[in-house]
């Protein structure tokens, strides 16, 4: 991929309306806080599924009211969700996550669903483009297959999707064809079967919680086959920084008591040390090899100058030490 990534990739449910919708001003501060944040170019990573369309809508909208140069910005589109007409109150992909939007979106992966897609997706952007693209959470494409029979057709047509936009690349309307899934397995099964990515990113799979042997293989691997690696969902949808939810799912100290021991102590050793907790997340994302950047998202702009520092700020080497000591993380580990 002939382009390097800045330490941060933002993200734009927000913009899409995830949990609440923002009103313009709002959504205006947040895109103009990432221009004013960090040396060009700005990376900005958005799907057709975020509020079917309209963080694209909104991502085209407000950089063209900032007057921002499209030289400036890189955005990542996933594709495989189509925006379609809204025909009930409530969307049918996913019920209760958008609010106030206007439409609907289905499913559209295939060779020529992914390229539709791609130019839906431009469409919204209006005076700007994707670069980057990828397949939307291929996993879950293939969790939803209803039979084996059919999980073989959907693998099959992710990979038909993936020439597709490899085509795109080979003719120069985009830099980089990559893959995000939250099942690492699903990228590694498509890595051994030649799938090339310019980029991956990984979700819930490498964190100072867990960093299996298995994915920091696989990442070593794509790092060596030359693929640009992000690291994302760093917090496990939150809860190692405080929040209720761990990977999508409420837990309880209850039910999930190891989790919110190795919690306490965590926090216990960052306060010892003076440090936040999501820095200590957010530089542990960084260290495995091939690591370039994180994905990391918030609704509100005055979060945006915080969220660069966590990638920006290091952490010194005897709390990883320390770590180690107390069983908070692997004692062989060897990138730190």
């Amino acid at each position: 991929m002939k382009v390097s990534l800045p330490k941060i990739i933002f993200g734009s449910s927000a913009l899409g309306n995830l949990y609440q919708a923002l009103d313009n001003a709002a959504k205006n501060e947040i895109v103009a806080a990432w221009i004013d944040s960090v040396t060009p170019p700005v990376v900005i990573d958005s799907a057709g599924k975020y509020g079917a369309g309209l963080a694209l809508e909104e991502i085209g909208q407000q950089l063209k009211a900032l007057e921002v140069d499209p030289a400036r910005v890189l955005i990542s589109n996933k594709l495989g969700w189509k925006r379609v007409p809204l025909k009930g109150a409530e969307p049918t992909f996913e019920s209760g996550v958008w609010k106030d939007i206007e439409h609907d979106a289905v499913q559209n992966i295939s060779a020529k669903g992914i390229l539709e897609c791609y130019e839906q997706g431009n469409e919204l952007l209006g005076d700007y483009s994707a670069q980057l693209v990828s397949v939307h959470d291929p996993d879950e494409y293939l969790d939803s297959a209803f039979d084996p029979e059919e999980k073989v057709k959907r693998y099959r047509e992710i990979k038909d999707a993936y020439n597709a936009l490899r085509k795109l690349k080979d003719e120069g309307r985009v830099l980089g064809v990559g893959i995000g899934s939250k099942d690492w397995r699903v990228i590694k099964r498509l890595h051994e079967d030649g799938i090339a990515f310019d980029w991956v990113m990984f979700a819930n799979s490498c964190t100072v919680y867990s960093h299996p042997d298995d994915v920091l293989a696989l990442m070593k691997s794509l790092h060596e086959a030359g693929s640009v690696l992000i690291n994302s969902a760093v917090f496990h949808a939150g809860f190692l920084t405080g929040g209720k939810y761990f990977d999508y799912r409420e837990v309880t100290p209850e039910r999930d008591g190891e989790l919110f021991a190795w919690r306490d102590k965590f926090n216990a050793l960052c306060d010892k040390f003076a440090l936040k907790p999501a820095l200590a997340c957010c530089q542990f994302a960084l260290s495995p090899p091939g690591v370039a950047a994180l994905a990391l998202n918030t609704s509100r702009a005055s979060r945006v100058a915080d969220n660069v520092a966590l990638v920006e700020t290091p952490v010194p080497a005897e709390f990883w030490a320390a770590m180690k000591d107390e069983g908070l993380l692997r004692a062989d580990y060897p990138y730190l």
